[in-house]
């Protein structure tokens, strides 16, 4: 397939794997990027000599293009910024904050710059900022979510009439079928995470992995809508905060179950119980652990399928 998101990463299929916080290192990133996807690095939960080291090693194990995922509230973004500039990253995936701070100064270094929104306004301000492309999340999506729980299934016609940037859809999907439902919305390409994270060369925990395989629907929720909305698998940790947003907890309460190490402790470590384990809807739909390049190969055929299916039984 050729289309704007292709040409724009000079990649063989429109699917880009979502730079997710302790589930994307350099070995799936590359891994994606090998298989013709755009594999990303979630530089969410990296120290800055981490990340470097994980873009050089990115480099060395692919000659494909690959990119950074940097969501912008997070602390040493100004070391973040100027390693990615530094080791020139092709790609470059924004999230939670204003993309007009580092849109043209990353752009006049050689990267593409596409930033994540979750609702027809902020999709306006990224064209404003000059992105060379957005990805619009809905609420079915793991991790951090927009406050306004719009599905994938309205927002991607919704921001794809707003704005006329090339657009990726982001959010329950993890099969081919869901490629071909998002491209007939008005998207060009597809933001992957959950299928991703239960890969071979995904960093999470084994334990974690499993725990997403066996996923079923209703298993997950979005949670601490005080603070910043997750979309968490249900657990313990998950329970507590539950049961403290009922009684009415303060801000300051949740910051403090929250804690500074609790995604790691669930997704790194594999502390399924106290552990914070972000992951979207589409967990019920896996069903396996496997090679992150068979994972988009697959993907693609699924999507070729559907597309078959739905001209023959259309014709």
């Amino acid at each position: 397939m050729q289309n704007r998101i292709t040409q724009l990463f000079n990649i063989q299929y429109p699917i880009i794997q979502a730079g997710m916080i302790w589930c994307s290192g350099w070995e799936l990133a590359s891994a994606v990027s090998n298989a013709g996807g755009l594999g990303l690095l979630g530089a969410g939960s990296m120290y800055p000599d981490v990340l470097r080291e994980h873009i050089q090693k990115c480099k060395k194990t692919t000659d494909k293009p690959f990119g950074v995922n940097v969501p912008l509230l997070y602390p040493d973004l100004e070391e973040h910024f100027r390693i990615i500039m530094e080791e020139k990253v092709p790609v470059v995936v924004t999230s939670a904050g204003n993309p007009k701070t580092w849109t043209k100064k990353l752009q006049d270094k050689g990267s593409k710059v596409v930033h994540v929104v979750s609702n027809v306004k902020f999709a306006r301000k990224c064209e404003e900022a000059g992105v060379d492309a957005i990805v619009a999340e809905g609420f079915e999506a793991g991790g951090h979510n927009g406050r306004e729980e719009t599905t994938t299934f309205c927002l991607i016609p919704l921001v794809r009439q707003a704005v006329n940037l090339p657009l990726i859809a982001a959010g329950g999907i993890a099969n081919g079928a869901g490629i071909f439902g998002a491209l007939a919305l008005g998207a060009e390409g597809v933001q992957v995470g959950s299928r991703f994270v239960a890969s071979i060369e995904s960093s999470a925990h084994q334990s974690f992995k499993d725990r997403v395989v066996a996923a079923q629907e209703g298993d997950t929720e979005l949670s601490l809508k005080q603070l910043t909305p997750v979309r968490l698998l249900k657990n313990k940790f998950y329970q507590d905060v539950k049961a403290a947003e009922l009684r009415g907890a303060s801000n300051l309460e949740l910051v403090e179950l929250l804690g500074s190490r609790r995604a790691k402790r669930g997704m790194y470590e594999g502390d399924l119980e106290e552990g914070e384990l972000e992951i979207g809807q589409a967990a019920a739909i896996v069903n396996d652990i496997k090679p992150a390049g068979d994972i988009l190969r697959e993907m693609w055929q699924e999507f070729e399928a559907a597309k078959a299916r739905f001209c023959g039984e259309w014709r």
